[in-house]
C-alpha cells in the first residue's frame, strides 16, 4: 500500500498518453502526469521512481516529483491561502492546498498568516490534513538528549518566559528570554543546543553552544578572525549586540567573556571600538 502524504519509490507499470502509472499495491495503478515525470531519470515499464503520494481535486491517488514543505508526520510553519467555511488552506507547495479545519485552529488567523502546524492523515476520509494543537503529537518519546548536544529547532510560538520551540520534531523546549540574543519569530528553523533537561522533563535550550567547549571554540574563532584581519578587529565588548551576533553567532554576554578570557591571556587587547591581536 503507497503511503500517503509520504515519498514512496513505486515501479512503473504502464505509458499513457496522459502519464505514467505507478504500482500503488493493493491502491491500484497510480498515475504520475506528464508534467511530473523526471527528464533525467530511466522511465520505462518496471523501472523506480521515488514519488510524493496525495490525494487530487477528486480524492483520487495522484502522485508527484514535486517536494511539498512537509510531509505527513512533519511540523511546518504554512502561510494561509484560502479561508472558507470549511477551514483554512494552507499553501504547502502541491497544487492543491492543505486544510486546517476550523476545529484544529488555536487562534484566528487571515489569509497571508503564517501558522506553525502538524500534518496528519484523517483516518475516515485519508485526506492529508493540517492541525494547529501540535501538543498531543509531542513529548511522546522518552527525551534521551544530552546536555549541549545539537538539536533543529522550529520555533512555534512567544511566551512570556521567552519562544516555544519544537526539538527535532519530537519535544517542546523554551529558548529563555536572556538567551534569545537575536529576533525571532514563529516558523524560524534554528540550529539550537541544550542546555538543561530538567526533573519534571521541561528542556532549556541555548542559540549558541554550551559549556566550556564552546567558550575554547569562540576563542578560537576570534583569534582566527584577528589573523585574517591583520590584527584588528571593529567589534568590542561595547559594540551592540546584534552587531556581535551578526559576526559571530553568540550573545554579547558569552562575546565579552572569550574577549575578557583572552586579554587575560595576553592575546589581545580591548579598546571601545575594536580588539587587537598583541
Amino acid at each position: 500500500m503507497a503511503a500517503i502524504g509520504r515519498f514512496n519509490t513505486l515501479q512503473i507499470v504502464k505509458h499513457t498518453g496522459f502519464g505514467l502509472y505507478l504500482d500503488g499495491g493493493p491502491d491500484g495503478e497510480i498515475l504520475l502526469p506528464n508534467r511530473y515525470i523526471p527528464k533525467d531519470t530511466p522511465t520505462e515499464v518496471e523501472d523506480w521512481l521515488n514519488v510524493f503520494i496525495y490525494l487530487d481535486s477528486e480524492d483520487k491517488l495522484i502522485a508527484t516529483t514535486e517536494t511539498p514543505k512537509a510531509q505527513v508526520g512533519d511540523f511546518a510553519s504554512l502561510k494561509v491561502a484560502e479561508i472558507n467555511r470549511v477551514g483554512l488552506f494552507l499553501d504547502w507547495g502541491l497544487p492543491k492546498d492543505v486544510l486546517l479545519p476550523h476545529s484544529e485552529e488555536k487562534r484566528p488567523l487571515e489569509v497571508g498568516d503564517y501558522c506553525v502546524v502538524y500534518l496528519y492523515l484523517d483516518k475516515h476520509t485519508r485526506r492529508i490534513t493540517a492541525t494547529a494543537h501540535l501538543d498531543r503529537h509531542l513529548d511522546k518519546l522518552p527525551v534521551r538528549y544530552k546536555v549541549g548536544e545539537q538539536v533543529s529547532l522550529l520555533i512555534a510560538g512567544a511566551t512570556d518566559l521567552g519562544f516555544k520551540a519544537i526539538i527535532n520534531g519530537q519535544h517542546w523546549g523554551l529558548v529563555h528570554k536572556n538567551e534569545a540574543f537575536k529576533f525571532l519569530r514563529s516558523g524560524m528553523q534554528e540550529v539550537g543546543y541544550i542546555k538543561e533537561i530538567r526533573p519534571d522533563g521541561k528542556i532549556s535550550l541555548s542559540l549558541q553552544p554550551v559549556g566550556s567547549e564552546a567558550g575554547d571554540a569562540l576563542q578560537q574563532q576570534i583569534m582566527q578572525r584577528l589573523e585574517e584581519q591583520d590584527g584588528v578587529l571593529m567589534i568590542s565588548d561595547k559594540s551592540p549586540p546584534e552587531l556581535i551576533a551578526k559576526e559571530f553567532g553568540v550573545s554579547k554576554g558569552n562575546f565579552k567573556k572569550a574577549i575578557g578570557g583572552l586579554m587575560k591571556q595576553g592575546l589581545l587587547s580591548i579598546h571601545p571600538d575594536r580588539i587587537e591581536q598583541v
